[in-house]
């Protein structure tokens, strides 16, 4: 990362269910309230709906700019409530997953490009480890790999990390540990990662942070709310603020 660029941060799961676009949306909220600029670049594929959650109707979106009818300025969609800007993806089409490798790199290079007014940009991943998830989890400055303590959470949990530790040997990858019913649990579910990772990676991915569960969550995402505003002082927004504050997300606000 340098001054004139954003950090980039991707949240990636492996398994979907497990939380990741709420924690994309919250995170978000939480950075811009901490004064960061932030840009939220839905990037799940044929699957985007960080709109939906967020009860935004986008004009434009990701298709437009892949198709070069638009830069990625003329795509955002302000959440005017709390200044957050959003690149829409397309629910349904695919868009992400069926570009070229070519296509895709000049996708990154305008985010490069045309970020510059940001201090963080998120990334919210498609669930899986297909090649165009693979090649934006790598080409981020880190990697959020949210888990549960469900078995094929895990599993799938260290898929991502695997792939991570091959495609980016040196590359900045946390573990966030979602829907917690404790801690202490969390912390349960992390050293089971970790030791597996350990072993078989040679790797101690570090902990970013614990998600407590919190029946708020699910009133939030009903409500096309966000939590920090509807439940600001529940346990989960607490453990979002929490995890904002722990991580380097971006570059100094007003740079």
């Amino acid at each position: 990362m340098t001054p004139d660029r954003p950090r980039f941060i991707a949240i990636a799961s492996g398994k979907g269910g497990v939380g990741k676009t709420w924690l994309a949306i919250t995170l978000s909220h939480a950075l811009i309230r901490a004064s960061h600029r932030v840009l939220l670049f839905d990037a799940d594929l044929g699957l985007a709906n960080v709109d939906v959650q967020l009860g935004l109707s986008p004009k434009v979106d990701l298709g437009s700019v892949i198709s070069g009818r638009t830069n990625l300025a003329g795509a955002i969609t302000r959440h005017d409530v709390i200044g957050l800007d959003v690149l829409a993806g397309r629910s349904g089409s695919g868009a992400l997953s069926d570009l070229s490798a070519e296509s895709l790199e000049l996708l990154l290079t305008q985010l490069h490009a045309q970020t510059t007014d940001y201090d963080t940009v998120l990334v919210d991943l498609s669930a899986g480890i297909d090649r165009t998830v693979r090649r934006i989890a790598a080409w981020s400055d880190m990697l959020l790999v949210v888990a549960t303590d469900e078995p094929t959470s895990l599993t799938d949990a260290y898929a991502v990390l695997k792939l991570q530790t091959f495609d980016r040997p040196d590359g900045d990858m946390r573990i966030v540990v979602n829907q917690a019913q404790t801690v202490a649990a969390g912390q349960q579910t992390y050293a089971t990662l970790r030791r597996a990772c350990k072993a078989f990676l040679h790797r101690e991915p570090p902990l970013a942070g614990i998600i407590r569960q919190d029946p708020k969550v699910r009133d939030a995402i009903r409500r096309q709310t966000l939590l920090l505003l509807r439940h600001p002082n529940c346990v989960a927004a607490q453990d979002v603020e929490a995890l904002s504050r722990t991580c380097p997300m971006g570059r100094d606000p007003g740079d």
